[in-house]
């Protein structure tokens, strides 16, 4: 049996841990991530979000009311004074199904990208071949990554900065061969329940530094920019999340997902209240009286 509670833990820490199973539960719920007979690979990088991300999974396949599969993989990428043994060690310790996947990414990067340069888009690309490539060896027919509700928030403002197209990262979506579902089943998790979580259950952490820190990447500067809208105003990233979730793309204007050419009535789903929001049980202004030039509407009583 998996020891999913680290020594001396508090109700605080259970409740932390009870939640961030219920919003993973939500997601998959929501979204029909996981299905009966399938199996599951969890990408695992060796940081925080990974390492919730299996303990979780592994939870939810302990009460699910479903069979499904986990096989936990990490890909080494032959950095330089990577730590190869403490994932096989932790896997291991846990008792469950893994892969280590050898392949010398490392080297790739370092002979194209010039001294400097950021090396993450490569690199991820390089990535996504080899864990599409394993998910098909392994008969693996969903793919678990570690993306929670922040990063998805962070990745619409950079394709819109930079991109000019607004798209986040969807907590589903297949492959571009079809052959695989890629799953995020923290969608709904923040980055700070993830991080406190992680700390307190002391998972074996394996910091990225391939590339360094890098911080004048451009995720972080958008990460910056999102935790000082979430000081000032708390709750707004958790509101433009739900955002990426309630659409109207009447109200915006592609129009390729809406027909604005052949717009001719609105249809009563896409009018606005009218007089705004204060228009709850009937009108709150009339028109009164039209002379000349002016037209003047009185409030109703």
């Amino acid at each position: 049996m998996i020891n999913h509670l680290p020594a001396n833990h508090s109700n605080n820490f259970i409740k932390l841990r009870n939640s961030l199973i219920s919003a993973t539960g939500k997601a998959i719920g929501d979204y029909n991530m996981i299905e009966e007979g399938d199996t599951v690979l969890v990408c695992m990088s060796g940081g925080k979000d990974s390492h919730a991300m299996l303990m979780i999974l592994l939870a939810l396949q302990e009460r699910a009311p479903i069979n499904f599969k986990l096989i936990a993989m990490n890909l080494d990428q032959k950095q330089p004074g990577f730590p190869a043994d403490i994932l096989p060690a932790y896997f291991e310790k846990l008792g469950i199904d893994y892969r280590i996947v050898e392949a010398d990414t490392y080297s790739i990067v370092k002979e194209k990208i010039p001294e400097g340069a950021t090396t993450c888009s490569l690199c991820s690309r390089l990535r996504r071949g080899i864990i599409y490539t394993t998910a098909k060896k392994l008969g693996a027919n969903k793919i678990a990554l570690g993306h929670h509700r922040d990063d998805i928030v962070e990745t619409l403002f950079l394709n819109m900065f930079f991109g000019a197209k607004l798209k986040a990262m969807p907590p589903k979506l297949s492959t571009n061969d079809k052959q695989n579902i890629v799953i995020r089943p923290l969608a709904y998790c923040s980055e700070k329940d993830i991080a406190s979580y992680a700390r307190q259950m002391e998972f074996p952490i394996i910091p990225c530094d391939l590339c360094g820190s890098q911080e004048n990447l451009q995720r972080q500067k958008v990460k910056d920019m999102l935790q000082a809208w979430e000081r000032e105003q708390p709750g707004r990233i958790n509101n433009i999340f739900r955002a990426i979730g309630n659409v109207e793309p009447s109200h915006l204007a592609d129009f390729n997902l809406y027909d604005f050419k052949g717009l001719s009535q609105a249809k009563p789903e896409d009018e606005d209240p009218l007089f705004g929001d204060i228009a709850k049980e009937s009108e709150a202004l009339s028109l009164n009286s039209t002379d000349g030039t002016r037209i003047e509407f009185i409030r109703n009583t």
